[in-house]
């Protein structure tokens, strides 16, 4: 992966990777690492509406940091391919948890550009990379075992830039309903987003993703209509004729700036509302419980 933003972002939001007991243990999570002030700093300035600072740019794409960051990686994935520690300790504590954001880095950026979106009932459940099926694994963990009333699913971004190796359009659809039948089975209605608009990726510069992240939408819009989920179209709010992201929108060509988070906002809020009303789905299942 070519090291850009994304490498910075992983530092920044994930921290780096510590050494992990062995084996199959009571508590397989070492201790969090230390905060990442130029990681931090490189968050807030990629949510800014400002531009990015050429300096702080320069900075973030040091070859020693680019480094760091793919060794983190690689270590991290050796041990806990999902990332199953990262909420592990905010899971422990949380209590009446009304709403669960799971997603990548698009949704865990939404925290750092409006922090007042959530709180301690609307929970961000964002990883930085991760593709729809890291979030698969960790979906009972930090949604289900939460009993939220809702879940926002949001992914694919990084399912279609392959962070994760090469995959098929079917791989992710059906990651896609296995996270909304384990939503069903457990009594938590779904919100489906949409697939952020985006024309290039900066750590995968041989791809154009518009087209297939368009096709992608149409089947995630298709697929929320069949279950009856409330559908967030973020695509349609800030793509442009061509599906690039509109550059008032968005620095990097993919991530949000808090312009867009605010365009994202009420859309979420709406859906939430929807599902709300609507309720859980009731599957075969249910019907067949005493």
């Amino acid at each position: 992966m070519r090291w850009l933003l994304v490498g910075a972002m992983a530092l920044a939001l994930g921290g780096g990777a510590a050494a992990a007991p062995l084996g199959m243990v009571a508590d397989p999570c070492p201790p969090p690492a230390a905060p990442d002030p130029l990681g931090q700093e490189i968050s807030e300035a990629l949510v800014a509406d400002a531009p990015f600072p050429p300096a702080l740019l320069a900075r973030a794409m040091e070859p020693a940091r680019g480094a760091a960051a793919e060794a983190a990686k690689a270590q991290k994935a050796a041990v806990d391919w999902a990332d199953l520690c990262r909420y592990r300790q905010e899971n422990a504590t949380a209590r009446d948890v009304e709403t669960v954001f799971m997603g990548d880095s698009i949704t865990e950026l939404w925290k750092v550009a409006d922090p007042g979106f959530f709180d301690a009932r609307r929970l961000d459940r964002g990883i930085s990379g991760q593709t729809s099926a890291q979030m698969l694994l960790r979906f009972f963990a930090d949604v289900v075992a939460l009993k939220p009333k809702v879940v926002h699913i949001l992914a694919g971004t990084n399912d279609v830039a392959g962070n994760q190796g090469p995959s098929r359009p079917e791989d992710f659809k059906n990651n896609i309903k296995s996270m909304a039948d384990m939503a069903d089975a457990n009594g938590v209605a779904v919100v489906i987003g949409a697939v952020p608009p985006a024309d290039r990726f900066l750590w995968r510069a041989e791809l154009k993703p518009a087209a297939q992240i368009a096709e992608l939408n149409a089947w995630l819009k298709a697929f929320a209509a069949e279950r009856g989920y409330a559908f967030a179209d973020y695509h349609a709010a800030m793509a442009t004729p061509a599906g690039a992201m509109a550059p008032s929108f968005s620095k990097d060509f993919v991530h949000p700036n808090r312009a867009g988070y605010a365009v994202m906002r009420p859309l979420a809020e709406a859906a939430l509302e929807e599902a709300r009303r609507r309720g859980p789905r009731r599957t075969a299942l249910h019907e067949s419980r005493p």
